[in-house]
């Protein structure tokens, strides 16, 4: 029985999950309608631009989720230090321990990149960028936090495609872990004892 949806908003997250299994080429109108259980005149009253208007509307979902939860507080927190603790608690969450692929990981590999090449990169780089800004303020000169910012955001990407690759949600935590030690921010609750209110994420 198709599903009956008041908000387009209550329909994002399951055409989330649709493009993030089959990726947007491989994101038929009948996996479409499966995964939202909406029957297409309702797809199309919500999206008349199609499955490119879909993939866009997720795409800004998803980029305000990670604006809002990761990179303003990572730019602008009082405690750098905390913002880089939280981001990790920020992405742990929200990929499910390793349970979720990431959807612009998705769209940046596959034949879609192209079409979606502007918001891939402008995500990846606002996200590098966002890290780079809190370690600066924690201590590390820019070239250091540049490169440091770079292989975390890569390390995510890289633990959850290997989870993902050996159904072992566990592996991406570990890795989350290494890399919360790697910039000294394994415990967030560590008392500062004097070296005011950012100190070094070494």
């Amino acid at each position: 029985m198709a599903r009956v949806m008041g908000e387009r908003g209550d329909v994002v997250p399951l055409l989330a999950e649709v493009f993030r299994t089959y990726g947007f080429e491989g994101a038929s109108l009948a996996r479409i309608t499966e995964g939202t259980k909406l029957g297409k005149g309702s797809i199309y009253n919500f999206f008349p631009g199609g499955k490119e208007e879909m993939a866009d509307v997720v795409l800004a979902e998803i980029d305000g989720w990670f604006r809002d939860q990761v990179f303003q507080p990572l730019r602008d927190g009082a405690d750098a230090r905390q913002g880089v603790a939280d981001m990790f608690t920020a992405v742990g969450r929200y990929f499910l321990s390793g349970r979720k692929v990431c959807l612009v990981g998705v769209f940046a590999l596959g034949h879609e990149r192209d079409r979606f090449a502007a918001k891939v990169q402008r995500y990846f780089a606002e996200w590098v960028d966002a890290l780079a800004v809190a370690l600066e303020r924690c201590g590390r000169d820019a070239a250091e936090a540049r490169s440091l910012s770079e292989d975390v955001v890569g390390g995510i990407q890289g633990a959850l495609v290997l989870a993902r690759a050996g159904d072992e949600p566990e592996l991406f935590m570990r890795a989350l872990d290494r890399m919360r030690q790697r910039l000294g921010v394994a415990s967030v609750s560590v008392p500062t004892f004097g070296h005011g209110p950012n100190p070094s994420c070494r």
